[in-house]
């Protein structure tokens, strides 16, 4: 076979397809010669349209680039000069890009358009059923026909239904005790009831309102100066400091119902953990330190969700070796044993030392590993074609994990071995490869890094199905503590600080099982101080049933 017959007989690839196999020495010269004619006309147009491909993704990365120029430069730190050359520049170079890719896309085909889909009505949310219904009727006030030759009667045929929602503010009332006075005149005897207790004794507040101050402070993060005009619009005056000594006492009435919280997390197998750190105010020194939030969950896949929260002076490792390490008496608690779900914080490691505590495990957060590639595929660098290969990986990861959502655990991990544990191995024989060919130092390189290094607790949820793939769950729990911080800004003192741990771990966990938080804590604080202290765990949340 010539040289000539070899090369047409082999397969023309454009793309990821390959032409059809065509036996040239079976064919006329004269065709034969045609059809190379057509392959290498082929073979140009394909050549053409990589070659405007390229060109069209440089104008665009360059249009880009152009206008994060523009809308990020500091033009406030240039003179008025300088700033009028800066936009003259930036307008006739975008001027210039807009050209060049106008003419490169009038060269293309144009694609065929779509048919447009008819525009979504907005679909309104039906209004909750608990809802009370005021029902307004809307009736003709004549029901005979109009017309003047009948005048007969009409039928009702049915009705249109308009909801409309609205609300009553706030409205205080008062409670009155009346207790009678008995007394037997023979005998000199009075009887009467003794005072009902209540979270402050002899004080004005009823736990309602007790409770509806300390929601206001904690889950709806209303600073009490803010609470005091609200208050005053229904004529009733409360000072900050009111409020204040009302919320103090209603944290000291929940702290043995929070160590009964601590001690129903550490029960748990599996946490999740993390820390943030919250400002407290240092009164000599007339400024703000930083303190720390430690945050403690039971697992995502556990029946009974629950959190926990340790207002600490610091983020050392002393603070969650103390948290996990058991206490000592009147508590003499075990340390705690299981599966420890965080990030990378170093402050983790002395909890997980193996040789110190075989009985823990460390498993590590894939959001967090899964973010570095996040960042750097939103760059339009050199490696965020790596890095968007990376995500797209992740996505098949956690498509997979999500369809095992309502699943036992060891459902989940039979699944997981079926359906995640070969995407995760094809995704590490990946990453291994990708490795070798960045430099390093690069962020690229930092981001492959990340995973590699902690990959066996990266993947032990595989082996576990009470454990959850990532700590987005605690990431969650610690939001409130963030939005809070930006409403009253600090926190007074190391007590102060305890006091909101000790209120918003109860609150938060109600919110994790479901409940409404201010019905919840009305009713505990209201029975908390008659209900026997054997019995306390009836009232956390995940237990907890109206009276």
């Amino acid at each position: 076979m010539s040289t000539r017959a070899r090369w047409c007989n082999m397969p023309i690839m454009l793309g990821d397809v390959a032409a059809p196999h065509i036996d040239m020495t079976q064919l006329p010269p004269q065709a034969a010669a045609l059809i190379a004619r057509l392959q290498q006309q082929v073979q140009a147009q394909a050549r053409e349209i990589a070659w405007r491909d390229a060109k069209l993704e440089k104008v665009n990365f360059e249009l880009a680039r152009l206008k994060r120029w523009k809308f990020g430069a500091k033009t406030e730190a240039m003179t008025a000069q300088q700033r009028a050359l800066f936009q003259d520049t930036m307008a006739e170079d975008e001027a210039d890009l807009r050209a060049r890719l106008a003419a490169l896309q009038a060269d293309l085909p144009e694609p065929p358009k779509a048919p447009k889909a008819p525009p979504r009505k907005p679909r309104r949310q039906k209004l909750p059923e608990h809802l009370e219904r005021v029902e307004h009727r809307h009736e003709p006030e004549d029901t005979s026909c109009p017309n003047a030759e009948c005048g007969r009667p009409m039928q009702r045929i049915g009705e249109d239904v308009s909801e409309k929602l609205d609300i009553i503010p706030a409205k205080f009332f008062v409670h009155r005790h009346i207790y009678g006075k008995w007394v037997c005149r023979c005998c000199q005897q009075i009887r009467q009831e003794p005072a009902e207790p209540d979270v402050i004794d002899g004080g004005i507040p009823a736990s309602g309102l007790v409770a509806h101050t300390m929601i206001s402070r904690f889950v709806d993060h209303i600073p009490y100066y803010r609470q005091t005009p609200i208050n005053a619009r229904s004529g009733v005056h409360t000072p900050r400091s009111t409020l204040a000594t009302w919320s103090g006492a209603g944290g000291a009435k929940l702290e043995p119902l929070f160590e009964a919280q601590r001690r129903f997390i550490l029960s748990c197998a599996v946490l999740h953990a993390d820390e943030t750190p919250v400002p407290l105010l240092e009164p000599g020194a007339g400024k703000t330190r930083k303190a720390y939030v430690w945050a403690w969950a039971r697992s995502l896949h556990d029946p009974h969700p629950g959190v926990v929260y340790e207002f600490c002076l610091g983020r050392g490792s002393q603070y969650p070796l103390g948290f996990l390490g058991g206490k000592g008496p009147p508590y003499a608690e075990p340390a705690w044993r299981g599966t420890l779900i965080t990030d990378q914080y170093a402050g983790y490691n002395a909890v997980l030392d193996a040789k110190v505590y075989p009985q823990r495990r460390s498993a590590l957060c894939a959001a967090h590993a899964r973010r570095y590639f996040e960042e750097l595929s939103r760059g339009g660098c050199s490696a965020s074609a790596v890095a968007i290969e990376a995500m797209h990986r992740w996505a098949r990861i956690y498509h997979a994990e999500g369809a095992l959502a309502g699943m036992d655990p060891d459902d989940r991990r039979r699944a997981r071995q079926q359906l995640s544990k070969p995407l995760w191995n094809e995704f590490e024989v990946w990453l291994r490869l990708q490795r070798t060919q960045v430099p390093d130092g690069s962020k690229i390189a930092q981001a492959i890094d990340y995973s590699l290094n902690a990959w066996k607790a990266l993947t032990l949820h595989l082996d576990d199905g009470a454990v959850a793939i990532d700590n987005n769950l605690i990431e969650r729990q610690i939001k409130p503590w963030k939005l809070g911080a930006k409403n009253w800004l600090f926190v007074g003192s190391e007590l102060a600080g305890q006091r909101a741990a000790v209120v918003m771990s109860l609150v938060q966990s109600a919110k994790l099982n479901g409940l409404d938080p201010w019905a919840y804590l009305r009713d505990v604080l209201a029975r908390i101080h008659s209900h026997p202290s054997h019995r306390l765990d009836e009232l956390l949340p995940h237990r907890w049933r109206p009276e």
